[in-house]
C-alpha cells in the first residue's frame, strides 16, 4: 500500500508540472503594436485585431505612437518600447529612412520585430504583413480611369511623401495608367500628413477650368478621402471623380450619397490579429538568428510578405462593409 501510495504521489506531481510547463503564454509577456496616426479609425481597427490576440493568448499588449504623423515621434515609442524588453513589436513604417536604425537595434537586442501595414524591407526585420500595395494603387488606377467620363482627363493624387506602402500604391497607379492614353496625372500632392490640405487643394482644383480642369482625384491614405468629399460637397462638384482609401464611416457614407465613387479597403485588423499571433510564435520558438537575412533563404520558417488582401468598395457592396462594421462594433 505504501509503494502504491508513493507511486500515486509521483504521478500527481509529474501530473502537476506537466499541466505548468503547457502554460505556454503568461501576463509578463508584452507585445507592442507602434505606429504614426494611431487616431485615425483605420489604426483603432488594427489596435483592435492587436488587442484581440492578446485576450485570447492571455498576454499584455500595447499600443503605441502619436495620433499624428509624425514618424521622428514613432522612432521615439520604437526606441522606448525596445528598451523596455518586450516579447515582440509589430510596426508600421512611416519613414524607412528614419525608422530602419531602431527595427535593427531591436532585432540586435533578440527582440523579434515585423512590419505591418507599411514596410521597411532593407531592414533586418523578419518578414512584412499587410496590403500588397502595389496591386492595390493599380486597383485604383483601374478604377479611376474606367470611371473617368470618356475614359480621359486629368487626375490629382493626395499622398505621403516618403511612406513606404503609399510609396508602392502611387507606383502601382502610375504602371496601371501607363498605358491608358487619355488619363494625366496633373499633380502628385504631399499632404505632409494633414488631411486639410487636400480640402484647400482640392477647392483651388475646383476653380480651374479649360485644359487644367481636374477631371478626378484619388486619395492614396486613409484621412484625406473625406475632406476632398467635402471640397466637392460644396463647390456642388457632381461631375468629378473621387476614388478613396479605407473604409472609414465617412468614406463609406460618401460612397452611399455618391460623393465618392469607391474606395480601397484593406484588412488593418486583419494585420494586427495576425501580426500579434505570429510574434507569439517566434518567441516561443525563437530562430538560431535573428539578424539573418531569410528572404533569401530557402529553407527559411518565415514567409516574406503575408498579402492580407485589400478590393474596391462602392455603391454595389458598400452595404456589405457597412453591415460588417455594425457587427463588429456592437
Amino acid at each position: 500500500m505504501k509503494a502504491i501510495k508513493t507511486v500515486a504521489t509521483a504521478l500527481l506531481a509529474l501530473g502537476i508540472a506537466f499541466t505548468c510547463g503547457c502554460e505556454r503564454h503568461s501576463s509578463k509577456e508584452v507585445f507592442y503594436l507602434v505606429t504614426v496616426n494611431a487616431a485615425l479609425p483605420y489604426w483603432q481597427t488594427g489596435a483592435a485585431g492587436f488587442n484581440q490576440a492578446a485576450a485570447q493568448y492571455k498576454v499584455k499588449a500595447k499600443v503605441v505612437g502619436p495620433d499624428n504623423y509624425d514618424p521622428q515621434a514613432e522612432l521615439a515609442a520604437l526606441q522606448k518600447a525596445v528598451a523596455a524588453k518586450p516579447a515582440g513589436i509589430l510596426i508600421s513604417v512611416a519613414d524607412a529612412a528614419v525608422l530602419q536604425p531602431g527595427i535593427d537595434a531591436a532585432i540586435s537586442a533578440g527582440i523579434p520585430v515585423i512590419t505591418i501595414d507599411s514596410d521597411a524591407a532593407a531592414s533586418h526585420r523578419l518578414y512584412f504583413i499587410g496590403t500588397n500595395n502595389l496591386e492595390a494603387g493599380r486597383l485604383g488606377g483601374n478604377r479611376i480611369a474606367q470611371k473617368l467620363k470618356g475614359g480621359k482627363g486629368n487626375i490629382v493624387v493626395f499622398t505621403i511623401v516618403g511612406q513606404p506602402n503609399i510609396e508602392e500604391r502611387l507606383k502601382g497607379l502610375r504602371d496601371s495608367l501607363s498605358t491608358v492614353a487619355g488619363v494625366n496625372i496633373a499633380e502628385v500632392v504631399d499632404i505632409k500628413g494633414d488631411p486639410r490640405a487636400a480640402f484647400d487643394k482640392t477647392q483651388a482644383y475646383l476653380a480651374q477650368t479649360g485644359a487644367k480642369r481636374v477631371d478626378g482625384f484619388i486619395c492614396l491614405e486613409s484621412a484625406s478621402g473625406k475632406m476632398v468629399s467635402d471640397a466637392l460637397k460644396r463647390g456642388n462638384a457632381t461631375d468629378r471623380v473621387l476614388v478613396a482609401w479605407d473604409v472609414n464611416q465617412d468614406t463609406l457614407d460618401g460612397i452611399k450619397d455618391g460623393t465618392i465613387d469607391s474606395t480601397i479597403a484593406q484588412k488593418p485588423y486583419t494585420m494586427g490579429y495576425a501580426g500579434l499571433k505570429a510574434l507569439d510564435e517566434i518567441f516561443h520558438a525563437p530562430p538560431k538568428q535573428f539578424g539573418r537575412d531569410y528572404s533569401v533563404d530557402s529553407f527559411s520558417p518565415y514567409p516574406v510578405f503575408v498579402d492580407t488582401g485589400s478590393s474596391l468598395v462602392d455603391k454595389t457592396n458598400v452595404d456589405l462593409y457597412i453591415a460588417s462594421a455594425a457587427e463588429d462594433n456592437k
